[in-house]
């Protein structure tokens, strides 16, 4: 007797499917979102809010975070060329890879990790709670209100909480560098200037943008479709982080082909 196959919803062409429709979906409510960026009104209020809770809030993980980099890449790379007596360099290491690499990347990191996961669990429970419908009701629209102000804030603060995480980070490396490790001051500076180019730190700084970009609309999309009550927000909340950071390293890579 025949017997039906039972479909395996976890099959590698679904969950290929599932990924391209998202895909085309966040596309959408970019596109979305830029032409509702350019609409009046202009709620300023709202972006200059989101960029006090985006910016101003994540400056204090972002220092750290930076610092310490800055610090670690110092004292690895010391050891690293000191057996080709390359000492002087470590000043040069750890400004290119600050302002070309790890500080967009790292800030992008835990920018998504505390802002972009708020964003999710926000909107998500508006979903739930009925009250985005609501702005629909009204006739008011929700990617206006929702999601043009954090996507805009977001554009605007990654780029300069990415500068303090490259200055922070290359502090970091000259404490330990010339404070504890002993390398000339005058060879550690003078390498700086030498190697880092302002294309290093614009190059940088639009990664950072774009990241901003990245991480916000993820985290927006994520929750402005969030279903399924409390659960479904916690859900939601996960996958916004998750996707944001690898869709990250992965335009890292891009950009990177792209611009060096």
């Amino acid at each position: 007797m025949y017997s039906k196959k039972p479909i395996n919803y976890y099959s590698p062409f679904l969950q290929i499917t599932k990924a391209l429709k998202e895909l085309g979906s966040i596309g959408a409510m970019f596109l979305e979102t830029v032409y509702q960026t350019f609409r009046k009104p202009f709620k300023l209020n709202y972006i200059f809010k989101q960029m006090e809770f985006i910016g101003v809030n994540s400056s204090v993980i972002v220092i750290i975070t930076g610092v310490f980099t800055g610090m670690v890449l110092a004292l690895q790379s010391y050891h690293g060329f000191r057996k080709f007596g390359g000492e002087g360099l470590v000043g040069a290491t750890v400004a290119l890879s600050m302002t070309r690499e790890l500080g967009p990347v790292l800030t992008a990191l835990m920018v998504t990790g505390r802002a972009g996961s708020a964003m999710a669990a926000e909107l998500g429970t508006m979903r739930v709670t009925e009250q985005i419908d609501a702005l629909t009701v009204m006739a008011l629209n929700p990617v206006k209100y929702l999601v043009v102000p954090r996507v805009v804030a977001a554009f605007f603060m990654l780029p300069v909480l990415t500068i303090i995480s490259d200055f922070v980070g290359i502090i970091g490396g000259y404490i330990v560098g010339v404070k504890l490790l002993g390398i000339n001051e005058g060879a550690f500076i003078t390498k700086i200037i030498k190697h880092l180019d302002l294309d290093d730190i614009y190059n940088g700084l639009i990664k950072a943008a774009c990241f901003g970009i990245i991480l916000s609309l993820v985290s927006c999309y994520k929750g402005f479709y969030t279903s399924g009550g409390a659960e479904g927000v916690g859900r939601s909340t996960t996958e916004a982080v998750v996707v944001s950071s690898v869709s990250i390293l992965i335009s890292d890579y891009v950009l990177t082909s792209l611009m060096f």
